[in-house]
């Protein structure tokens, strides 16, 4: 039986998505081109043998048009024969490349894979590649006359229908923040140095992510204002309660990811170590309008595929949109939140929608690691009322 491994793991450090943002200048090609560049420098594989990269990138318009991926490829110096494609799984899509990634390696359609991400939000910002107010055609409108609504509106109501305050929400923020400068040191092992152009001409390197801010608190993020509130939402969507702000949201973020993938028997082969196995899958929809909820029955799906219980699951990562999201999750699941997101989330780290599924696969191995357990799940809600959610196992 073929088994899909992961050797290792590499991001770029996640910057604030913004015209002065620490990656800010740089192509999103580039951007891409240098991790995949960090990852086969520190597994050491020969770009040759690569059969495939499989790229995750939200908003493929502008600089990220034309399968970014192939250009990635080409800009990184690997060999014309390795090919590439570009998915879109919204806030999914370098988690779903590396679920397809895993899914060709057992199926026998690639031995040696890489699968990865990215999205500039500070240069191709959300929702530029919309065509108007009829975006959605008219058969979308049909079925649901008033149109999709803004995520931040769906993470409302999901506060709303599981009875999160704004106070939960904004100490979960807290503990996002707290959590991942502690952990500044040890993601420091997952993080290429990118190299970004200035204006004379040279350039500088960009080792930390820029979001991170450890002087947070509940106090400070109180003084905050709702980002969404709206009087035509409240009527239309009555358990809102308005409690979302900038705060307790993921921030919007310019960054890139990349995960290499071997059949084990291969990687045995060619003297790789494997840190981990891919063993389960599960994708889902879910009610577009609610939109942020579908990692619950996407969770409850791969636990029944696999044949196991939570509480055998050493930990969690699921992606922190908005703080509602995770603390929705945790609360329909009875799930123990000392293994959630151990090392902080989006809230703190980051969100380059593109490139934000290899973020969560770095910590969650991580986490196995420091913990020694077996499993790991990692899900992540995306905009359409989709989600993902993958099955690792250390070895």
């Amino acid at each position: 039986m073929r088994r899909a491994v992961i050797i290792d793991v590499v991001r770029s450090p996640f910057g604030r998505g913004r015209e002065d943002g620490a990656l800010a200048g740089l192509h999103p090609v580039d951007l891409y081109a240098q991790v995949l560049q960090g990852l086969v420098k520190r597994t050491r594989i020969d770009p040759a043998l690569i059969e495939d990269v499989i790229t995750g990138c939200v908003i493929q318009v502008a600089e990220q048009a034309g399968n970014i991926g192939r250009q990635a490829v080409l800009a990184a110096g690997f060999p014309e024969s390795v090919p590439a494609v570009t998915l879109d799984r919204k806030c999914g899509s370098a988690q779903q490349a590396m679920d397809f990634a895993a899914q060709g390696v057992i199926a026998g359609a690639y031995d040696v894979v890489i699968a990865g991400g990215v999205e500039m939000m500070g240069t191709v910002p959300m929702r530029i590649n919309r065509m108007g107010k009829d975006s959605e055609g008219p058969g979308f409108r049909a079925r649901y006359p008033a149109g999709t609504v803004h995520q931040g509106v769906s993470a409302e109501r999901v506060a709303g229908r599981y009875g999160l305050t704004r106070v939960e929400q904004d100490a979960y923020s807290v503990r996002s923040h707290s959590r991942a400068a502690a952990d500044q040191a040890q993601s420091a092992r997952d993080i290429i140095s990118i190299a970004v152009p200035t204006a004379d001409g040279a350039t500088r390197q960009v080792a930390q992510d820029e979001g991170i801010r450890p002087n947070t608190t509940a106090e400070k993020l109180a003084t905050l204002k709702c980002a969404f509130e709206d009087a035509a939402f409240a009527t239309r969507f009555p358990e809102i309660q308005w409690s979302v702000t900038a705060g307790n949201a993921s921030q919007i973020s310019d960054g890139a990811s990349a995960i290499l993938i071997v059949e084990e028997k291969v990687a045995a082969r060619l003297g790789l170590k494997p840190r981990a196995a891919v063993t389960g899958f599960a994708v889902v929809g879910d009610d577009p309008l609610m939109m942020l909820t579908a990692i619950i029955p996407a969770t409850r799906k791969l636990l029944q595929r696999a044949g196991i219980a939570l509480d055998k699951v050493s930990a969690y990562e699921v992606n922190e949109a908005f703080a509602s999201v995770p603390l929705a999750w945790q609360k329909a699941l009875d799930a123990d939140p000392e293994r959630l997101n151990v090392f902080g989330g989006a809230i703190a780290i980051g969100h380059p929608v593109g490139a934000s599924g290899g973020r969560l696969t770095a910590n969650l191995l991580r986490a196995l690691e420091v913990t020694r357990g077996q499993y790991g799940i990692q899900t992540m809600c995306e905009a359409g009322g989709m989600a993902n959610a993958t099955l690792i196992e250390r070895l």
